[in-house]
């Protein structure tokens, strides 16, 4: 196809600017496989359509979208996040999509800056609670800048002994225990990894601490400058973030239903606050520098050799009866307008069927990465997309492009409103394609549930790598093991949006991305001026990652039937089981998982046999529209059949039995989390009961895959 320069309309304050820019042209190795799903008399449209969007994202594109969102800090509930709402909304309007705002009121922290952290004997030093401004970074004295702050803190103003806990684990505070030393009454200071750093808090607040101080130690900054000579944390730099450790996700006050505006006249039910267990002891994050203060100061025993980290002093576990801090938050909380920005380009055929890409926009600071790398990538595709369906590549399923509120403070504007759409995405949505920190450097990588893995890899195998002719998906291949026959592909667990689609709903979803170095996570230097230096510098794997992530959802939503990799659970459930059976011979258990491993045999036959018969049925497609809008019905289905009604244990919102976050630690992903809990909680009695809940779940997937079988075969 002939190159032709793309014309980007950008609009902000009100203004529209056009930009001419240069096509990207094609590289010779990208590859022309024909789409799973699709009819061979349709795969040359879609490829056509395919070659059209390889032309339209551009850098300066890319680069303008993130400058113009990141030019002032926009944390959820300011007013400048208010503006960044309505420039969403003018692009995406602009390039033809139909937007919606869903608006909900949250009980959110209000955003204020009143904390500190002193300490007090055996001399008073004030410590530093925010990033130091640089000549080297234009936006790091900016006045709208607030102190490192963890949303939902507690309250108060407490001084006490401090106590090192290491991660602040559980097992780091059992540790604590049986080394004899008490956490009660003392301040807890721990460093970041290892856990979600909302249960530092927890366990710190179980164990009796009066208050929590959480730093990023240093020790992985070995070889890497640190900022601004490189791209590391420096000695000022602080991770703030939420540390809501709530058992379900979402808004606080309203569990299970949707946070509606108090101005809605809709009915919502919500908690009074004291009903809800947030945290009650205050906390506070800060850089390395200031709690080299404390450590350096403190004079019990040594710490274990495994919880000594990089700064040049001596962790000890005690500060002594000489050394006390002081810890002071005054986080009020209340009702707070939050916004979500949805684009909708209507299906031409099947508008109520579903594919959705989203991203939160609301950031600790300016968020140049995390998260409007992905959003600024999102509103390139939106623009692309759009330009494509005026030119007569419009998609027959409705792609959707969702940018969340609020999420930052705990996952609640996505939450929200899954639980608005439950019935609707439940009963339509295709897949969930999350762009959290979606663009910060070279490296692609992806996570996914098992049934969009085949089509996430086809989408790479489609679009050219811009620095070495290749495609993606080559170079995603040769980063990896040499041994590896594909790319690896992780598994979602918590963290981001995906969260209220997978493990509550049970929609297919995954994460797509380019990534770097970087050390400025939920840093006041997470801006436009560490991004243009050591992101994504050239501002080409932002468009990159809009056409991946375009080709992916052209091809979900124009494929005769659903390109789900069928066969892929079966694949995985076998590796799962494998790690549960080991993690229950480690912790001294029997769960040798026959029924289960039989009931995935019986899958993985169903599942070949469907493929087979799905890849001849396309090539003589004989089904007329309502038997196949059926037949992608009951795909859009099988997913579901790891949706337990009853949710996981202790646990009732989250309700996916295949995937959930780590209950422990929040982050990780839990694969069968099911039995990993039994496993976990060393309750061997209840292993059989919860292979049972998987055999039914695995068998009732194998009914549906026989099924679409039948129905392809004409049985």
């Amino acid at each position: 196809m002939k190159s032709r320069p793309l014309v980007a309309v950008t609009v902000a304050a009100g203004l529209a600017a056009i930009i001419f820019l240069p096509a990207v042209p094609l590289a010779q190795e990208q590859a022309q496989e024909p789409p799973t799903g699709f009819r061979p008399e349709r795969v040359a449209e879609q490829l056509s359509c395919e070659a059209q969007l390889m032309e339209l994202p551009q850098p300066q594109q890319f680069r303008e979208h993130l400058r113009i969102i990141t030019q002032e800090p926009h944390p959820a509930g300011s007013e400048a996040q208010r503006r960044v709402e309505q420039y969403l909304a003018e692009v995406m309007t602009a390039a033809g999509l139909e937007v919606e705002r869903y608006p909900y009121d949250l009980y959110l922290p209000q955003l204020t800056d009143d904390v500190s952290v002193e300490i007090i004997t055996p001399e008073r030093i004030s410590l530093s609670t925010q990033e130091g401004e640089l000549d080297e970074d234009r936006f790091s004295g900016h006045p709208e800048l607030l102190n490192g702050w963890n949303a939902f803190s507690g309250s108060g103003d407490v001084t006490g002994q401090v106590v090192y806990a290491n991660f602040g684990r559980k097992e780091d505070f059992e540790q604590l225990i049986d080394l004899g030393i008490d956490v009660a009454g003392k301040v807890v200071i721990a460093r970041y990894g290892g856990n979600f750093r909302g249960y530092k808090v927890k366990f710190a607040q179980e164990y009796g601490a009066i208050g929590v101080i959480m730093f990023s130690d240093p020790g992985d900054n070995i070889g890497v400058d640190e900022y601004p000579n490189g791209p590391n944390m420096n000695s000022t730099t602080i991770q703030r973030g939420s540390v809501l450790t709530l058992d379900y996700t979402g808004d606080p006050l309203t569990p299970f239903e949707p946070a509606y505006t108090v101005d809605s006249g809709k009915e919502v039910h919500r908690l009074d606050p004291g009903e809800v267990d947030l945290h009650k002891i205050p906390v506070l994050p800060m850089g390395y520098g200031a709690a080299q203060q404390i450590l350096e100061r403190m004079s019990g025993v040594p710490a274990p050799e495994d919880w000594r980290g990089g700064l040049p002093v001596t962790y000890r576990l005690m500060g002594g009866e000489a050394l006390t801090v002081r810890v002071r938050v005054n986080q009020p909380k209340a009702l707070t307008r939050a916004v979500n920005v949805v684009g909708t380009i209507r299906g031409t055929e099947l508008p109520n069927e579903w594919i959705i890409f989203g991203s939160h926009y609301d950031p600790w600071g300016f968020g140049a990465i995390d998260p409007n790398g992905g959003t600024a990538m999102l509103l390139t595709m939106a623009e692309a997309l759009g330009e494509l369906a005026a030119n007569g590549c419009a998609p027959r399923r409705s792609i959707m492009i969702g940018h969340w509120d609020a999420e930052e403070y705990g996952i609640i504007g996505s939450a929200e409103w899954v639980e608005q759409f439950r019935d609707e995405l439940t009963n339509n949505a295709i897949a969930y394609i999350n762009a959290d920190s979606a663009v910060s450097g070279p490296r692609f990588g992806s996570s996914a549930s098992p049934s969009l893995k085949g089509p996430i890899v086809e989408a790479t195998k489609a679009v050219a790598h811009p620095t070495n002719g290749l495609t993606v998906y080559q170079t995603w291949l040769d980063a990896g093991s040499p041994e590896r026959q594909e790319p690896g592909m992780g598994n979602l667990g918590g963290g981001s949006d995906h969260v209220g689609f997978y493990t509550h709903i049970g929609v297919p979803s995954g994460s797509l991305g380019f990534g770097g170095s970087g050390g400025v996570y939920h840093s006041n230097y997470d801006n436009f001026a560490w991004y243009e230096r050591f992101g994504d510098t050239e501002f080409i794997f932002g468009p990159t990652l809009a056409r991946v992530n375009g080709v992916l959802g052209l091809r979900l939503a124009n494929a005769d039937v659903l390109p789900y990799d069928v066969a892929r659970y079966a694949r995985d459930l076998v590796t799962h089981a494998d790690t549960i059976q080991e993690l229950a011979q480690d912790a001294g258990m029997e769960a040798e998982l026959v029924d289960l491993r039989a009931a995935i045999a019986g899958l993985q036959v169903a599942a070949d046999d469907y493929a087979t018969s799905r890849d001849a049925a396309l090539v003589d497609m004989a089904f007329p529209a309502n038997q196949l809008r059926e037949l992608n019905a009951m795909l859009i289905g099988l997913e579901k059949s790891f949706v337990h009604e009853e949710g996981l244990q202790g646990r009732p919102w989250y309700r996916s039995l295949y995937a959930s976050p780590d209950p422990f630690s929040g982050y990780a992903s839990w694969m069968l989390p099911g039995l990993r809990y039994e496993i976990e909680t060393d309750n061997e009695e209840q292993l059989a009961f919860w292979q049972n809940v998987y055999v039914e779940a695995v068998g009732k997937l194998t009914e549906r895959v026989e099924a679409l079988r039948a129905e392809l075969a004409g049985d």
